[in-house]
């Protein structure tokens, strides 16, 4: 099965970390990066696919996988 995650946060190094996390733990990138501005910051979005054994049910928590 294929999981879907679109991680956003402020475009700082705390986001980074967060994607760089994820592709740790063996997501990938899907597409490109996106940015908004909310009228004080920078908020960065980056969507990541991972296959996984199973079956998908909405009770998976895609920060644990």
């Amino acid at each position: 099965m294929k999981l879907y995650r679109f991680l956003t946060g402020p475009d700082d190094a705390t986001f980074c970390r967060r994607v760089s996390e994820a592709l740790n733990l063996g997501w990938t990138l899907h597409g490109s990066p996106s940015l908004t501005f909310d009228g004080s910051r920078v908020i960065a979005g980056q969507a990541l696919v991972k296959e996984v054994e199973g079956d998908y049910s909405p009770e998976i928590r895609l920060s644990d996988m």
